[in-house]
């Protein structure tokens, strides 16, 4: 795996390599916080603020405070024009009809969408919690928010492809770490536990790429694992007394990653799908391939489509 020197210099190749009349659009979902928001930021900063940034998420003041960070345009053409003008769109994401309503808005605005950023999330301990709608709070988050993003926004995301754009999905979670589900309690209604919902997210997020990716070829789906990073989520866990929380991260201070640094990795595994020019991906937190698990068919075969059809009811998606 390229060293973090090899990862920044590769990303900055990257957009090299585009035309230089390229001005990207990015939406990061989860961008107020964290990885999402040092992706952000990072992105910004690459493009030399030549690029439109969308965050959608629920703090405001957050968002606003990092698009207040963000470089002017370095092309003076673009100074004052659409194409960069970065924008907040508040959404709770736990609930399915917040996000429609969401991607309706954003579909009726943007023009085109180059890359769509998932990376919503809370820590807790708690047990089941679940939304007016019956879906467990944190694999709402963890998975059917993110499924519905892409599933309402791909017309965008295909037309820009096909106007000879780069485009890429990327979601942060827990690439390689999934494992067996039971296909007869999809959104663990009768089997919820803490480590059952953490393996059913990741692994209902490998099935989720597999059917998109045989479903549009042409755009690549991006799964990562992000490490362990010193983020804002991990200082607060929900069901754990802060001066625990505090211990745990100052124990764990040596061996995490800071959200710049893992920023970088993510931007790196995300522009490494697209080079290739399709397909599903797993990516570790340096950025190296994982493969496709062992209990995964290509494409998803029959469990991909139970899983599918399961997540259409389960977030009220039109086919």
């Amino acid at each position: 795996m390229p060293s973090l020197v090899a990862v920044r210099a590769a990303n900055i190749a990257t957009l090299a390599s585009f035309p230089p009349s390229f001005t990207p659009t990015a939406l990061f979902l989860g961008g107020t916080s964290g990885i999402g928001q040092a992706m952000a930021q990072s992105f910004s900063q690459k493009t030399k603020g030549n690029s439109k940034i969308i965050i959608v998420g629920r703090n405001r003041s957050s968002a606003e405070s990092t698009i207040a960070s963000f470089p002017p345009p370095e092309r003076e053409e673009l100074r004052g024009k659409e194409e960069v003008r970065h924008e907040f769109v508040e959404c709770d994401a736990t609930l399915m009809e917040n996000v429609h309503k969401t991607t309706k808005e954003l579909l009726g605005k943007l023009t085109r969408l180059n890359y769509l950023v998932l990376s919503p999330g809370f820590l807790t301990i708690k047990g089941r919690n679940e939304t007016s709608e019956g879906i467990d709070k944190k694999l709402a988050l963890n998975y059917y928010a993110r499924w519905t993003f892409i599933h309402d926004l791909l017309p965008l995301l295909l037309k820009t492809k096909q106007s000879g754009e780069d485009v890429s999905v990327l979601t942060i979670l827990g690439a390689g770490s999934g494992g067996q589900v039971d296909s007869e309690d999809l959104g663990l209604r009768k089997g919820y536990g803490l480590l059952a919902a953490g393996k059913a997210a990741v692994t209902y997020t490998d099935y989720m790429l597999e059917s998109f990716s045989s479903q549009n070829p042409s755009i690549p789906f991006v799964h990562t694992y992000p490490g362990i990073v010193r983020t804002p989520m991990s200082a607060n866990v929900s069901g754990i007394p802060k001066p625990i929380t505090t211990l745990l991260n100052t124990l764990l201070y040596p061996i995490q990653t800071t959200p710049e640094d893992c920023a970088e990795w993510m931007l790196y595994s995300m522009w490494q799908g697209s080079e290739a020019g399709g397909g599903a991906w797993r990516r570790g937190a340096k950025g190296d391939d994982l493969g496709r698990p062992s209990f995964i068919e290509e494409g998803g075969g029959e469990k991909g489509v139970r899983l599918w059809e399961h997540t259409m009811r389960e977030t009220r998606s039109a086919a």
